[in-house]
């Protein structure tokens, strides 16, 4: 067993871990927190994306072990205070998910693009989403989501989203 510290969501955590287990593992596991999916097991499909010491990281392509004294963001802990984050209304005002499988991955990966870069261009944001697959949608309106986050962050308005756009 190997012994970690981490803290997640702003709340320390120690555990006896095995040392072939994933961090995604040992969030959905050990922590219950669900919302760090695993679609695909390959490190492919961007569903697993947290906050891993400020940067998105694939967290099935990590050990717990490897956690240790790291400090991790996952879904579950980006709203504060019953607020949700402007990336998670973004992508309830903007449309920007169907099934919501891809969705906890996208958002924490925007969440990174957005702290390196406030005001980022379309083209930025479809680059900086690259490594996360989405089913359902034509990423058009992932796109606005996080638009719409950056102009939040930023204290500007966000643009409308017009009926036959959606």
């Amino acid at each position: 067993m190997t012994k970690i510290a981490v803290t997640v969501n702003n709340r320390q955590y120690q555990d006896d871990v095995e040392p072939r287990t994933l961090l995604v593992n040992y969030l959905r596991d050990h922590l219950n927190l669900t919302g760090t999916h695993i679609g695909c097991d390959t490190s492919q499909c961007g569903a697993c994306v947290v906050l891993f010491n400020g940067m998105s990281v694939k967290s099935c392509t990590i050990l717990a072990g490897q956690a240790n004294g790291a400090d991790i963001t996952t879904i579950e802990g980006l709203a504060q205070g019953g607020q949700l984050h402007p990336l998670q209304e973004g992508f309830w005002e903007q449309h920007g998910l169907q099934c919501g499988f891809c969705t906890p991955g996208m958002i924490l990966s925007a969440c990174n693009l957005l702290q390196q870069n406030p005001n980022p261009t379309d083209a930025e944001v479809r680059h900086g989403l690259e490594g996360n697959l989405c089913r359902c949608t034509g990423y058009e309106n992932i796109v606005r989501a996080v638009q719409y986050a950056a102009a939040k962050l930023r204290g500007a308005e966000p643009e409308p989203v017009e009926p036959a756009d959606v």
